[in-house]
């Protein structure tokens, strides 16, 4: 029987997975020493495919990792204008003021993204 022949690359640090905290990790790598050999796996057709949703996202982590994102085009657009918070139930709904809630839930200075294109 003939033994198999199988390809293999060699690689500093192998990445699984390409959501927000693999890719952050690999782009602060490079940052960090650019000769450094890194790959990330992922099992989806394209880089956010996994992701299904929307998001709220304060940019003090993308400002840390990449300061001039905003002159690169990231699709970062749509700042945060209002915050409303909502009871729901049978009969309807109703409205609570902003002042009795924590202060992690405010979110100005914060933007409106689709994580799988970010």
């Amino acid at each position: 029987m003939s033994t198999i022949e199988r390809e293999s690359m060699e690689f500093d640090v192998v990445i699984v997975g390409a959501g927000p905290a693999g890719l952050s990790a690999a782009i602060r790598l490079k940052q960090i020493d650019p000769d450094l050999n890194v790959v990330v796996l992922e099992k989806g057709s394209e880089v956010g495919a996994h992701i299904l949703s929307g998001a709220v996202l304060d940019p003090v982590g993308l400002n840390a990792l990449i300061p001039d994102w905003k002159d690169k085009g990231a699709p970062v657009k749509t700042a945060v204008t209002s915050d409303s918070f909502v009871v729901l139930g049978p009969a309807g709904s109703a409205r609570i003021p902003n002042w009795p809630m924590p202060r992690l839930m405010s979110n100005h200075g914060n933007y409106i993204v689709s994580m799988g294109n970010v």
